[in-house]
């Protein structure tokens, strides 16, 4: 015999489970967390981003040092 009667209520059971479920998407979370911003370019980086990226970006982008571009930013 084939198993599809167990798969169909086994798929029944799971529904339910899901339906209960929110959207997982977190982009409005990661949208709040933008809160350092260059002050050339006004590009905004995630809080938890840290001080070589930032430097990275100042002598990359702008040829400028971190404190320049980033000056309210603190380790």
């Amino acid at each position: 015999m084939g198993n599809g009667a167990k798969a169909a209520q086994k798929r029944e059971r799971n529904a339910g489970k899901n339906a209960d479920k929110g959207p997982t998407s977190k982009t409005k979370v990661n949208e709040a967390a933008k809160n350092i911003v260059c002050q050339t370019c006004r590009q905004a980086f995630l809080l938890t981003t840290r001080a070589p990226a930032l430097e990275e970006h100042a002598q990359n982008k702008h040829s400028k040092t971190l404190a320049e571009c980033f000056p309210n930013f603190t380790k």
